[in-house]
């Protein structure tokens, strides 16, 4: 397979680094499951002779012309952590031809693959409209605000699909290239796992925070911390919005706006959230963690913890 990857001025170096490393050693281990195994020419394309990566180092790429040829276009997130230069970034000047690289190989049907805010340049081009995708946990309200033809689950690892391929948060570039191997053959992808020592990170749940997301707008905030000051309750949520001073519909859109869940499922979150921390840190039995996150039955919160953390109780205490 031919594969095309984008690096451009900012480039996020681990994200560049993680899919041309898994690639290399998929095809360095390739002759270990079976002679025919699938291989992976790499070239990097980009819109200059000379490119600086977000931490500095310059990297010498083909002309983006390059890309016409390839089966596969991957392109690695832009880095830095603050939502504001990364929005004037995918909509400004500065991105224009990787933008438009990315739209003319859709309209090829080559398939395209990002991970973490890579995944915005794909929405800005327009790539994602009506599809499933997922970006990093943390910028999802930004995404929604900005990209709301899309549909996505920040709560995934990896959503494949329809010729595009989106991973999750910064190291979510791993995930994003074990896919690409294990779309051409599961056992290299499994051996390729085992030789980095990448645990399979089939969700983006448990890595993220309530809080975080409630952030960005007022009435989510306002609704977190009445909930956490009220974890141990019966929780209405016709009573919550009363006492943050909104409507229930109102509180409703605005948590599906910004965490794209409902307000149940919010709660759920951040009683699991505490859950996990005080099994992590404290020696208190389940039922009395279970009282404190307002769940009478200790099986129910057992259940939530598996479903959103991939974790049996034991795991999270640090026993097997």
């Amino acid at each position: 397979m031919r594969i095309a990857v984008v690096v451009y001025d900012g480039v996020f170096d681990s994200g560049l680094s993680a899919v041309l490393d898994v690639l290399d050693n998929a095809n360095a281990l390739g002759g270990q499951i079976h002679e025919s195994s699938p291989t992976w020419n790499v070239t990097l394309v980009g819109p200059a002779p000379q490119v600086r990566t977000g931490a500095g180092f310059l990297v010498a790429p083909e002309p983006l012309e390059q890309a016409d040829t390839a089966d596969l276009l991957v392109v690695p997130a832009l880095g830095g952590s603050d939502p504001s230069v990364l929005l004037d970034h995918v909509g400004g000047e500065a991105s224009l031809a990787v933008r438009d690289l990315i739209a003319r190989a859709r309209g090829r049907g080559v398939t395209i693959a990002s991970a973490c805010a890579g995944t915005f340049l794909l929405a800005e081009a327009g790539v994602l409209d009506g599809l499933r995708a997922t970006t990093t946990w943390w910028l999802s309200p930004v995404f929604r605000d900005r990209y709301p033809k899309v549909e996505l689950d920040h709560s995934q690892m990896v959503i494949g699909g329809e010729g595009v391929i989106t991973a999750g948060a910064a190291f979510g570039h791993v995930d994003l290239a074990l896919a690409i191997v294990r779309d051409g053959s599961p056992a290299l992808a499994d051996l390729v796992a085992r030789y980095l020592v990448v645990d399979e990170r089939p969700s983006q749940a448990a890595y993220t925070i309530p809080s975080a997301l409630a952030q960005s707008d007022p009435t989510v905030a306002a609704f977190e911390r009445w909930t956490r000051e009220h974890l141990a309750e019966p929780i209405r949520i016709p009573e919550a919005a009363s006492a943050i001073g909104v409507s229930e519909r109102t509180l409703q859109r605005a948590v599906q706006r910004t965490v794209g869940t409902s307000p149940i499922r919010f709660v759920q979150d951040l009683r699991v959230e505490r859950a996990a921390h005080l099994l992590r840190t404290t020696d208190l039995s389940l039922e009395t963690i279970s009282r404190r996150v307002g769940y009478e039955h200790p099986n129910t919160l057992r259940v939530l913890l598996r479903e959103r953390t991939g974790k049996t109780t034991s795991a999270l205490r640090g026993r097997r």
